[in-house]
């Protein structure tokens, strides 16, 4: 596994390499004493499954309140997404900055986003599956979102939106008292 930093401290994108031959391929998703280099002592408490259907839809953008505050690691196992992180961290120096990779089948990467980060992706081909790991169990209570289309963060989604669910598109935009959350 390499980690690569990226422009935001604390989100790492990841690449395995995969060992292949006539019978197929083999690749490791997750090694605890890899990452300890960016999070020791990680645990994941839920592993989640998406299925997205339809090229162009979008999911997100997520994240959870303290104290039920969570990290992910995200990989694509089926299709290509764009996959977007957005610092939403209190005093962050990258307050409401994002960064986008392309998650595939085939590019064997993931993207490890930490607590106090909005999570979202849009689908660039149809039948998409995205797993992931979670640090924390999903609270229903501290659950909240922002909307993928807030001219705050101008996120630049590569396709139209074909389709979002009623929810997502009925986040709220970023009011100007937005501070951020504790991370």
């Amino acid at each position: 596994m390499k980690l690569l930093d990226t422009p935001l401290q604390g989100l790492y994108e990841i690449q395995t390499d995969s060992l292949n031959d006539s019978r197929g391929r083999f690749s490791r998703l997750f090694c605890e004493q890899e990452l300890s280099a960016i999070r020791p002592r990680l645990h994941f408490t839920q592993i989640n499954l998406s299925d997205t259907k339809q090229k162009g839809s979008i999911r997100g953008l997520h994240f959870q309140h303290a104290p039920a505050a969570e990290a992910k690691l995200i990989r694509c196992l089926r299709g290509r997404v764009f996959d977007v992180a957005v610092d939403i961290r209190k005093n962050s120096p990258t307050f409401l900055q994002w960064h986008a990779v392309e998650l595939s089948e085939s590019n064997h990467q993931a993207i490890f986003i930490p607590e106090g980060f909005a999570h979202g992706f849009q689908s660039l081909s149809d039948d998409v599956q995205l797993l992931y790991m979670h640090t924390a169990n999903w609270s229903q209570a501290h659950e909240s979102g922002l909307r993928h289309d807030d001219p705050k963060i101008a996120i630049h989604w590569p396709l139209a939106v074909s389709n979002i669910s009623e929810k997502d598109a009925n986040l709220p935009l970023i009011q100007n008292d937005f501070a951020g959350v504790e991370s």
